[in-house]
C-alpha cells in the first residue's frame, strides 16, 4: 500500500461487503480500502456455528446456487474450490393435509408436463383441469410486473397457492402476489418469450445427467465462505473493522466522509434501510427512494430430534413447504442432516425451520413461543411428537428484501441520481442469493471511479 492512495470505504461486513472490498483490494490500482461493520462478528446472514455436536451448521443461507458463476467463482479465488459439497438426492415435499411429492417438470412451481401435474393428488381436479387450459389462454400482460398475477392468470389459483406461491416465497420469504415477476429470472424470461407456458415446455431441453450439482456450500458451511473472502481481502491489504457502526456519509468536497474519515469514494454494502439513514442528511431523494424497498423479517429455528424417533417414510425427504393459506408461522422446513450428508448423526436427525415472510411477521414472539410453534407445527404436519434433544433460535431482522412490482425501475432510478463517488451494492438490488450479492458488489466496486 502505496502513501497518498486512494482511499475507499465499505460500509457493511456481509458477503456484499467482504466481496466488495476483496474486488478493490485486489484491484491493479490498489486502493486503500477500509471496511465498517457495526457487528462484532463479519459474514452478516452468512453465519455457521456448532450445534449438537455438530462443530458447523448455518444459521442463515445454507447453499448458493451452482449454475451462477458468481459464487463459485469467489469460493474458488479464496481458496475453497476443493471444498465445495453438494445436497445428497432427496424429494421436496409440499404439506396440504398430508405430505405430497413435488411434482416432476416444474420451472419455480410452475408447470411444463400437463401429464406429471394430472399425477399430482397435491393440486384438486378442478385446478389441473384449469391449469390444462393455459395453451389456449391468449399471451398474458407484463405490464403489471406481478409474479402472482401473471402465474393465476395462466394456470390459476391452485397452481399458485400450493405449487409456485410455497417454492418461490421459501426461497425470497416472499408473498408471490406482492413480488416482481422480473425479480424471478427463470419465470420472466419464459414469460417474455413464449405465450404458453405448457407449450413452450415441451419445447425445453431436458436437463443434462451430468450437468452437476444445483447447488453448492462450502463443507465447513456457508460461513466459511465470508470467512475466507475477508482474509483474502485482508491478504490484499484491506482494513476490516468490526464494532465499527457508521453514523453517516456525507459528501466533502470532491470526496466523502465517513463519519469524521475522509475517503474517495463510498460503497454501501449495507441493507438499503440503513443506507437510507445514513444518506438521510446529505442525499435526502436518495434516501426516500431506498426507504420504498421493503423486507421481511424470518426466524430460524434448529433442532435436534432423536433419530430412534424418526419415521422410516420420512427418510427419502429433504424437507417440506407450507402453502401461505394453511400457514400458521411455519413456511418452510429442511431435514438438514438428510439433506447434507456431512451433518448426518447415528443418532438425530437436524432440522431447520423457517418462521416468517412478507405480511407474516414473527420476531415480535420470544424465543419460547417460536420454539412452541415450531415444535407444535411441524409435529402436527408430521403426525409425530417431537421431543427434541437440542435447540436454536436465530432471528433475522429485514433478512429479505421484497422485490414489489417494478423494483428493477426504481432501483435504475435511485442508481442514476447517485452522485460519483457513492454505489450501492447487496441483496436489495439486483437480487437476493448469495451469488447475485457477490455480483452486485464486484459490479459495485468496478463502477468506483480509479
Amino acid at each position: 500500500m502505496t502513501t497518498g492512495a486512494r482511499r475507499i470505504a465499505v460500509v457493511g461486513g456481509g458477503i456484499a461487503g467482504l466481496a466488495a472490498a476483496r474486488a478493490l483490494a485486489t484491484h491493479a490500482a490498489a486502493p486503500e480500502v477500509v471496511l465498517f461493520e457495526g457487528d462484532q462478528r463479519l459474514g452478516g446472514k452468512l453465519h455457521t456455528s456448532p450445534f449438537a455436536g455438530h462443530p458447523a451448521i448455518d444459521e442463515g443461507p445454507d447453499a448458493f446456487l451452482a449454475r451462477l458463476p458468481w459464487g463459485t467463482g469467489l469460493a474458488t479465488a479464496v481458496g475453497l474450490g476443493d471444498q465445495l459439497v453438494s445436497p445428497a438426492a432427496g424429494k421436496a415435499a409440499v404439506w396440504w393435509d398430508g405430505l405430497h411429492d413435488i411434482p416432476q417438470g416444474l420451472l419455480l412451481g410452475m408447470p411444463t408436463d400437463v401429464l406429471a401435474l394430472a399425477k399430482s393428488k397435491l393440486i384438486p381436479w378442478p385446478g389441473k383441469l384449469r391449469a390444462a387450459t393455459e395453451p389456449f389462454r391468449p399471451r398474458t400482460s407484463l405490464d403489471d410486473d406481478s409474479l402472482g398475477g401473471y402465474v393465476r392468470r395462466r394456470f390459476g389459483d391452485a397452481v399458485h397457492l400450493r405449487l409456485v406461491d410455497p417454492l418461490v416465497g421459501s426461497i425470497y420469504a416472499a408473498d408471490t402476489d406482492h413480488f416482481s415477476l422480473a425479480a424471478v429470472p427463470q419465470i420472466a424470461d419464459l414469460a417474455g418469450k413464449a405465450r404458453s407456458v405448457l407449450i413452450a415446455g415441451r419445447k425445453m431441453p431436458k436437463p443434462s445427467p451430468d450437468a452437476g450439482p444445483v447447488f453448492y456450500a462450502p463443507a465447513g458451511g456457508m460461513g466459511q465462505l465470508a470467512l475466507s473472502t475477508a482474509e483474502a481481502a485482508r491478504a490484499a491489504g484491506a482494513d476490516l473493522r468490526t464494532g465499527a457502526e457508521v453514523q453517516q456519509v456525507a459528501q466533502d468536497h470532491s470526496g466523502w466522509r465517513v463519519d469524521d474519515e475522509r475517503f474517495d469514494a463510498v460503497l454501501l454494502a449495507c441493507p438499503a434501510a440503513a443506507s437510507a439513514v445514513l444518506l438521510r442528511d446529505e442525499l435526502p431523494d436518495t434516501a426516500t427512494g431506498l426507504t420504498t424497498i421493503p423486507a421481511a423479517d424470518v426466524a430460524m429455528v434448529t433442532l435436534a430430534v432423536p433419530v430412534a424417533a424418526w419415521p422410516e417414510h420420512l427418510r427419502a425427504l429433504s424437507g417440506y413447504l407450507v402453502p401461505k393459506p394453511v400457514q400458521r408461522l411455519v413456511t418452510a422446513v429442511s431435514f438438514g442432516s438428510q439433506k447434507w450428508t456431512h451433518w448426518a448423526s447415528p443418532d438425530h436427525v437436524v432440522l431447520r425451520i423457517s418462521l416468517g415472510r412478507d405480511g407474516l411477521p414473527v420476531l415480535h414472539l420470544d424465543d419460547q413461543r417460536l420454539l412452541t410453534a415450531a415444535v407444535d407445527e411441524v409435529g402436527r404436519h408430521l403426525g409425530l411428537d417431537l421431543q427434541p434433544i437440542a435447540s436454536r433460535i436465530t432471528r433475522w431482522a429485514g433478512a429479505f428484501p421484497q422485490y414489489r412490482p417494478h423494483h428493477a425501475q426504481k432501483v435504475a432510478s435511485i442508481e442514476a441520481g447517485l452522485p460519483a463517488g457513492l454505489a450501492l451494492a447487496g441483496a436489495g438490488y439486483h437480487g437476493i442469493g448469495v451469488p447475485a450479492c457477490i455480483n452486485s458488489a464486484q459490479k459495485a466496486a468496478a463502477r468506483l471511479p480509479d
